[in-house]
């Protein structure tokens, strides 16, 4: 029986039942499946509007130079109140982007206002080429930022030195010894435009959230997933059992024509 045969027995009447009860079942899975994939996304979304929606309080409420950064201060916004340091002490930061946009990032130490010589790093904008190093603010300023841990060495950072003035990296321990304060082991990205220099805000990178967030939706959209290849698989199975069976059935010699052909032989 040719392809055609084949298509005529997989779409006969008695065959429409089950392809009704397929097409049912990996619907429901389907659905099931982008349902809990849906919530398991908005589980990822809310645990990052957790992050970002903590109260803004004083740096030294929740951090201080001596501490390491901690996973709680990721991505943290707090006030700092200080004084910028001389032009000469700042930097920029390449191998950043923005709109589309690749350029740089402006860092400034920030002493604090605390009579302790600390400070902290503070991305002050974003500039899309270099240029002439904006002059910091010399007034004392109060503003927010948003803490971020350091960065690892860039290997293309081939200059370990504050005299640098461009940093592929913001690598804290490398200015350490060249600043005269005592620094944060991170830095802070302004969202106050009072002391970006006329630069565009640096965009501040979203919170991470662990993947295993709402992992049991997750594995329970799989499952379902699952659940919608296993009916296929069911509907194959069967559907080749019942058109074998109807093969099988035509190919019999029929026992009543055979009566029927003999009594009518002389």
């Amino acid at each position: 029986m040719g392809r055609d045969g084949t298509l005529r027995l997989w779409l006969r009447l008695p065959m429409w039942g089950l392809h009704a009860l397929a097409v049912v079942a990996v619907t429901i899975c389907f659905v099931g499946g982008a349902w809990q994939l849906g919530t398991y996304d908005q589980r990822q979304e809310n645990e990052r509007a957790d992050r970002q929606e903590v109260p803004t309080v004083p740096i030294d409420e929740v951090w201080s130079p001596d501490q390491p950064f901690l996973d709680t201060m990721n991505h943290r916004p707090v006030t700092v109140t200080g004084t910028f340091g001389p032009a000469q002490e700042q930097h920029w930061v390449s191998g950043r982007t923005q709109g589309g946009d690749d350029g740089y990032w402006l860092l400034t130490p920030l002493e604090l206002a605390d009579d302790t010589g600390t400070a902290i790093l503070v991305v002050r904008g974003f500039s899309p080429e270099l240029g002439e190093l904006p002059t910091p603010p010399a007034s004392e300023q109060t503003f927010r930022v948003v803490l971020e841990p350091g960065e690892p060495v860039d290997p293309a950072d081939v200059s370990a030195s504050a005299e640098a003035e461009v940093m592929a990296s913001i690598r804290v321990p490398a200015l350490v010894n060249e600043l005269p304060y005592a620094l944060f082991p991170g830095f802070g990205i302004s969202t106050s435009t009072d002391v970006a220099g006329g630069l565009a805000l640096a965009e501040v990178p979203e919170p991470e959230v662990s993947w295993t967030v709402g992992l049991r939706n997750l594995a329970y959209s799989l499952q379902w997933w699952v659940f919608g290849l296993f009916a296929l698989f069911m509907w194959w199975r069967m559907g080749l059992e019942l058109v074998a069976s109807e093969r099988a059935r035509r190919a019999a010699p029929d026992p009543d024509r055979s009566e029927r052909v003999d009594s009518l032989t002389p």
